[in-house]
């Protein structure tokens, strides 16, 4: 269910903008194709790669039309720059900004969404932004494991390992089905960071043999608790030739990674659904409400915090923050889940307990997603623990 948009408050530019008569003329232009003008000048830091930002924006379409807007839900987005959590587009445009500062980006469709529609904007949308640098965060420096003198060992599978570092003699060992708590971060061959539980300041709980990185399952089940790897993970080992987000198909990518707890999983009980209406809405999504509560409702916007069990067709379980032992956070409404999680979540109060079936339109649609296979209808059982902020 990953990837990912977080939000906090303040007052941004005035609306009265008319994004279908922008005026290009006097923007500046990358070598990209960006082109962005400033219409307040910060005094603030400028912003670098692995710094966290926090921005507030209205995004438009040509035509005019607000597809998306922090201003209504009164929390500034935050994210970490130059590593893929937003479009290319912002990536480079926020990191010429300085804090306090105020733009305009018109992102071609190349550095916005291209080819794929993503919620209210249509495929090969170019895309109008307003935005304010609210604060810039320095980010956590990474310092990559030192290999030199380590033993390179090399798998059947073709995983590659070093072990960087031994925990104390008699520690937990971990292995396939297990609960592994890591700090981990990962990078491509030219040391880019890309993704890192150290940066986030909170280590992950993963369950060995179900996720979608078989490489990353298959070398921490090598290791025993304190330990520290160097894993080389092969294409076929990580994401193959899948269209991830700035990450070139068919890459080797590089983690190091420590494992911190090692636990058993938690036994899933499905939901018991039995003698409760099936309700189908519009979208085709179909809901039962397993448990009701009077508590306060979800919304739009605001963030919400789950426990979750999916499941295929063929009642496998793909995914479980319930295993995990995490609730998922994430802001509603705003496409950083599926559609189906999107508009049946928003359906819920606080304490209640639903069982959505989900067709794979509202889900991963005809590609997938990891072990999701193409068009698959899921089956969540959800339960909504809070509404935040």
């Amino acid at each position: 269910m990953k990837k990912l948009f977080a939000l906090f408050g303040i007052s941004l530019l005035s609306c009265s903008l008319i994004f279908s008569q922008v005026n290009t003329s006097d923007f500046i232009s990358t070598p990209s194709g960006l082109k962005y003008k400033i219409t307040q000048k910060g005094n603030g830091s400028k912003p670098v790669a692995g710094d966290k930002v926090q921005v507030h924006y209205t995004g438009k379409l040509e035509n005019d039309s607000v597809f998306d807007s922090s201003i209504p839900r009164g929390n500034p987005f935050e994210f970490e720059l130059g590593v893929g959590q937003v479009i290319k587009g912002w990536d480079e445009g926020i990191a010429l900004l300085s804090e306090g500062e105020k733009a305009i980006f018109y992102i071609p469709s190349d550095l916005g969404y291209g080819p794929r529609a993503n919620g209210k904007i249509p495929a090969n949308a170019n895309l109008i932004f307003e935005v304010e640098l609210i604060k810039v965060i320095p980010g956590v420096k990474i310092i990559p494991y030192d290999i030199s003198g380590k033993e390179k060992v090399t798998t059947e599978s073709g995983l590659a390992y070093y072990v960087v570092e031994n925990g104390p003699a008699g520690g937990v060992k971990s292995g396939m089905g297990k609960i592994a708590k890591v700090n981990y971060s990962a990078f491509f061959s030219d040391g880019k960071v890309f993704d890192s539980s150290i940066k986030r300041g909170q280590p992950v709980n993963w369950e060995l043999g179900t996720g979608p990185l078989k490489g990353f399952d298959e070398g921490i089940s090598y290791m025993k608790v304190g330990d520290k790897y160097r894993l080389e993970i092969p294409p076929q080992l990580a994401f193959g030739n899948r269209q991830i987000p700035n990450m070139p198909p068919n890459s080797s990518i590089f983690i190091d990674v420590e494992l911190i707890e090692v636990t058993e999983p938690v036994k899933i009980i499905p939901f018991d659904t039995k003698g409760k209406d099936t309700i189908t809405t519009k979208s085709g999504l179909k809901y039962i409400v397993v448990q009701s509560t009077e508590d306060k409702k979800s919304k739009f916007g605001k963030t919400v915090k789950v426990h979750y069990t999916g499941y295929l067709d063929d009642g496998k379980i793909f995914d479980s923050s319930v295993k995990r032992g995490t609730p998922f956070e994430f802001a509603l409404g705003v496409g950083k889940v599926i559609k189906g999680w999107d508009e049946g979540v928003a359906l819920m109060k606080k304490g209640e307990k639903y069982r959505f079936i989900i067709p794979y339109q509202l889900a991963y649609g005809e590609a997938g997603s990891g072990i999701i296979p193409p068009k698959s209808q899921l089956t969540f059982d959800v339960e909504l623990i809070d509404v935040g902020y």
